[in-house]
C-alpha cells in the first residue's frame, strides 16, 4: 500500500478526501501523523500558489509523496473576498462561526441573491511528478446558518440546483458535488491515468 501526505490538519479536511481515495490502495496520512514540527506559512496571492507552497514544502520535509490543497469562498459582490483568506476571514482567532457571522454582515449592504463559489486547487508532488488541478462549486450565500454536516461556510453555502446548504447534504452527495471532491476526483483519476498509484 502506498503512503500519500496529505498536507492538512483539518480533519473536515482528511475525512473528505479520504473517503474520495477510499478503494484503491493507498493510505491517506494527514500532518497530525508525523511526529516533525511541520508548518508551511501560506502567503501566496492565489489558491494555487498557496496548494504548491505546501505540497513542495512538505515533499522537501518529509521525501514521500504529498498531496495538499488550497481552498475557499468566492463572493461575487464582495470583489472574490474572503477568497484566500476564507479561513481567517474574521481576524486572527478566526473561527468557522466568527467568519460565517462577518459574511453575513458585509453582505447585508447588497442585494439577493449573494452569488458565490467555492474553489479548491489540488496538487501532488511526489519528487519527480507534479500535478495541479481546480475544482469549483457554485451557488449562493444565504442570510441564516443552515445544517450541522460539513464545516467552513458549509452553513451558509446554497449550492445550485439544490434546496439544501453545504451543511445539510449527506457527505455521499457533498463528495459528488463541491469544490474539494471535483479536484481531488480528477487528481485521483489523473494519478491513475499515469500510474502514479
Amino acid at each position: 500500500m502506498m503512503d500519500i501526505v496529505f498536507a492538512t490538519r483539518n480533519k473536515g479536511k482528511l475525512k473528505e478526501v479520504k473517503k474520495i481515495f477510499s478503494g484503491i490502495n493507498v493510505k491517506i496520512n494527514s500532518l497530525n501523523d508525523y511526529d516533525k514540527k511541520i508548518d508551511v506559512i501560506e502567503d501566496g496571492k492565489s489558491f494555487e500558489e498557496n496548494a504548491l507552497k505546501k505540497a513542495d514544502g512538505i515533499y522537501q520535509l518529509l521525501k514521500l509523496p504529498v498531496i495538499s490543497d488550497d481552498s475557499g469562498l468566492e463572493v461575487e459582490q464582495l470583489n472574490g473576498a474572503p477568497g484566500i483568506y476564507s479561513a481567517r476571514y474574521s481576524g486572527e482567532n478566526a473561527t468557522d462561526k466568527k467568519n460565517n457571522e462577518k459574511l453575513i454582515e458585509e453582505l447585508m449592504q447588497f442585494p439577493i441573491p449573494h452569488l458565490a463559489k467555492f474553489v479548491c486547487v489540488a496538487v501532488y508532488n511526489d519528487g519527480i511528478n507534479r500535478l495541479i488541478i481546480q475544482g469549483e462549486f457554485k451557488g449562493q450565500i444565504i442570510s441564516k446558518p443552515r445544517g450541522k454536516n460539513g464545516f467552513g461556510y458549509d452553513p451558509l453555502f446554497l449550492p445550485d440546483g439544490l434546496d439544501k446548504t453545504s451543511a445539510e447534504i449527506d457527505s455521499g452527495l457533498k463528495n459528488k458535488i463541491s469544490h474539494r471532491a471535483k479536484a481531488f476526483s480528477k487528481l485521483k483519476e489523473m494519478l491513475l491515468e499515469n500510474k502514479l498509484i
